[in-house]
């Protein structure tokens, strides 16, 4: 009468201590795929990019639906302090314990994984960092949805910022370094004065380019739709309303490009480069305006940038205007340090962005913000930065 449970209690720990190997190169192979992952800038890519370090996805035939029906599921969660938490569960087939029709015994491993720099940075959506006064100027009929945002303003001349009457701006923090400011009415939260603004996080980490001597476009263009090339487009001027897409790629803007009321752009996987303070993209109002940063490559997560490495250039700052979107979709790391800024624009949906300029202008615009949380560049996070397991 002994023989069958001593048999199903030997044979039930065999499955035990193997089902327990098992879960050890679940874990392992988890914590590979959430060092990659964290890397990947879109939930989709994240979570293709985990699916292939788990053997039971990256080798199976089966299709998602089929693989849950067997009990087999990875999720992938990126959470508020820019950490990426994947949850893998997989059902260990057993040999002995089906006598008493215990089929599998289920297997569950968690891991996190963090790029260095996100901690400190992901908050960080506006760097304000001139010393000037009224470094930020927010006038009537601005509205800034930037709950999980930082905005960190570098002035301590007087008055470091104003505010005017009719303007609502909201953010998880407004530092200013300065205590010197004018509040004329409206709302603003999160408000800390002689606070330890932060620093520009990209400063000396994004590579600049030689600019080539051959332009790809120049002059006035005529026509419903163009389709541009990486390159240099130099004093380009668009006529009319057409819908212009920028190719993925590394678009080097010399002089100041046009894009006439109404017009249409699409930049998706794009770089701009300013190789002067005189070099702009400028729109005359009514712009539809998709653009996001590349994800891989020596410019990921770099959306705009300019050249900071001419101290006589540093030294001339220019007017940089986001002017009158009809509706906008930005993503990427915008870098325009030398550039005071205005924003006139209305986005469609949440901006993710992080913006250095030297000051900054909001006029009536409906702009909603959080911290960009993609790939930035070496030293900052993303493809070039150091990655680590939280847990």
């Amino acid at each position: 009468m002994l023989i069958p449970v001593l048999i199903l209690v030997a044979g039930g720990a065999v499955d035990i201590v193997y089902a327990l190997g098992q879960k050890t190169r679940y874990q392992d192979e988890l914590d590979a795929a959430m060092l990659a992952a964290v890397h990947q800038a879109t939930a989709e890519a994240q979570l293709e990019t985990a699916q292939s370090y788990i053997r039971e996805f990256s080798d199976s035939d089966l299709s998602p639906g089929e693989l849950q029906e067997a009990g087999m599921s990875l999720a992938v969660v990126k959470n508020s302090d820019g950490s990426l938490t994947g949850t893998l569960k997989m059902p260990h087939p057993t040999a002995f314990l089906r006598i008493i029709n215990l089929n599998d015994i289920p297997i569950s491993v968690t891991s996190t994984a963090i790029k260095a720099g996100d901690v400190s940075a992901a908050a960080g959506c506006i760097y304000a960092l001139g010393n000037k006064p009224q470094a930020v100027l927010i006038n009537s009929g601005a509205k800034l949805d930037a709950k999980q945002c930082e905005v960190h303003v570098h002035s301590t001349s007087s008055p470091a910022f104003i505010m005017n009457a009719g303007s609502t701006i909201q953010t998880a923090k407004f530092c200013v370094k300065g205590s010197s400011y004018i509040k004329n009415g409206g709302t603003l939260t999160n408000l800390e004065v002689d606070c330890d603004a932060a620093d520009d996080p990209y400063e000396g980490k994004i590579g600049e380019p030689n600019v080539p001597s051959a332009c790809v476009t120049q002059g006035a263009m005529s026509g419903t739709t163009f389709s541009l090339n990486p390159g240099v487009h130099c004093n380009t001027i668009f006529n009319g309303s057409p819908t212009v897409t920028f190719k993925p790629g590394l678009h080097i803007i010399k002089g100041r490009l046009i894009l006439n009321a109404g017009s249409t752009v699409i930049a998706e996987g794009v770089t701009f480069y300013f190789p002067d303070v005189n070099s702009e993209i400028r729109a005359n109002g009514g712009l539809k305006l998709t653009a996001s940063a590349p994800t891989t490559g020596d410019y990921a997560g770099i959306l705009m940038f300019e050249k900071t490495s001419d101290a006589a250039n540093n030294a001339n700052k220019q007017q940089y205007i986001f002017n009158g979107s009809l509706g906008e979709t930005l993503t990427g790391i915008i870098h325009l340090p030398n550039r005071d800024v205005t924003y006139n624009s209305t986005t469609n949906q949440t901006n993710k962005i992080t913006l250095v300029v030297n000051s900054i202008i909001m006029n009536s615009a409906n702009w909603k913000l959080s911290p960009y949380d993609g790939p930035g560049p070496a030293g900052n996070g993303g493809t070039g930065g150091d990655v680590r397991l939280v847990r």
